[in-house]
């Protein structure tokens, strides 16, 4: 291992990390707060600053993945399509089984120029997590409780809210719901069965009704549907703590550009119409397996330096204050200042490894394994 490599992998490189990106968050996240008394005054300006504030904060993600660890993204898709990347908004389907898969979603918006004003149907519980969480409600992200009957009103009502918003803007939605495991797939499957849908092999049952209300919702504002699948080469199982340890991935994402006028209206049609292409994916997943490559043409988009560069200016900035504040303690001498130093470690310790934590397929959401007793219901019911 190289000098470069070994200081990678050092936990004090991944305490000051963690260290810029808390600290300028919860700026940005104070800052973020003062923009609300412009939504009644100028709500575009509004969200042209928060747009600009987000990518602060996002593009500190990104920066690991593409700088820090190195990680390579090859991009399958049709060249006549590719120069409309950025220039439109867009609905984008993504698989859900890897424990950086949004990390990779996120790579292919700042790649095309729209990861600050990227948008997602996330869980209720997010909006509460400091930082990201935050940081999603100042840019009106759709949360959702997952109980479709009490979130049906607040999901149309938000997604009807970016109708005029005046940034290109991608929808990033996880269909499957919950991110890919063995159980949850047994348990799917036999929801499939019970209901008599064709069996996946590597996905589970998409969950229907809330991309079909997006589409409702945005039709006359979205252009198209990338159906994006991803995999990395070499069968490898890439985690956050292998990116903050800068190992090195290869991520291959095919993206399919469908019209949006493709896309049935009935909503029972647009069911129909996303098991079909959630049937697609999973042929496309089985060609990636057998032969390593997707049945497109491999482009690299390239590498934009924004996402170093602002994470360079926030350490410059936050770096210095923290060494100085560091000199003056250990010159004290003081054995409470040192002793109170070494307790805040730990607790910036356990802090870095909840946060790593909350990737971890293991440690992942339990929404899915409720299926169990809904497919029970149903084979009862017939």
């Amino acid at each position: 291992m190289d000098i470069v490599g070994f200081l990678k992998s050092q936990f004090i490189c991944h305490l000051l990390i963690c260290y810029i990106f808390i600290v300028s968050g919860l700026i940005i996240n104070f800052i973020q707060l003062f923009t609300l008394i412009l939504w009644p005054i100028n709500k575009q300006l509004f969200r042209k600053i928060n747009c600009r504030l987000a990518y602060c904060i996002s593009s500190q993600m990104v920066m690991l993945l593409e700088w820090w660890s190195g990680t390579d993204c090859t991009l399958y898709t049709d060249p006549e399509n590719y120069h409309k990347y950025g220039k439109e908004n867009a609905i984008v389907i993504l698989n859900h089984n890897f424990e950086i898969d949004f990390l990779c979603g996120w790579n292919f918006c700042e790649r095309f120029g729209v990861l600050g004003s990227s948008k997602v149907l996330a869980k209720k519980e997010l909006s509460y997590m400091p930082i990201i969480g935050w940081m999603w409600y100042f840019l009106e992200i759709v949360f959702c409780k997952r109980k479709w009957e009490e979130d049906r009103k607040t999901v149309v009502q938000k997604l009807l809210n970016l109708r005029d918003y005046p940034e290109n803007f991608w929808f990033l939605i996880h269909c499957e719901g919950t991110r890919f495991t063995e159980q949850k797939h047994q348990i799917s499957m036999q929801v499939a069965e019970a209901k008599g849908l064709p069996k996946l092999k590597y996905h589970l049952l998409p969950r229907t009704k809330g991309f079909a209300v997006t589409v409702q919702c945005l039709r006359n504002v979205v252009s198209a549907v990338y159906d994006s699948t991803l995999n990395f080469r070499n069968n490898e199982n890439p985690t956050l703590l292998g990116v903050l340890n800068g190992k090195k991935y290869h991520a291959d994402l095919y993206v399919r550009r469908i019209p949006l006028e493709d896309v049935p209206k009935d909503e029972q049609e647009c069911s129909t119409w996303l098991h079909k292409l959630y049937q697609e994916k999973d042929a496309f997943q089985e060609e990636y397996y057998r032969t390593g490559t997707y049945p497109a043409v491999p482009i690299v988009p390239p590498r934009r330096p924004w996402t170093l560069l602002n994470w360079l200016f926030w350490a410059l900035l936050l770096l210095y204050p923290l060494f100085k504040l560091l000199i003056n303690m250990i010159n004290s001498g003081s054995s409470l200042t040192l002793a109170s130093f070494a307790f805040v470690i730990i607790i910036a310790s356990v802090g870095v490894r909840w946060m790593i934590g909350v990737t971890e397929i293991n440690k992942g959401s339990t929404y899915g394994n409720n299926d169990n007793k809904q497919g029970k219901g149903t084979k009862k019911q017939k």
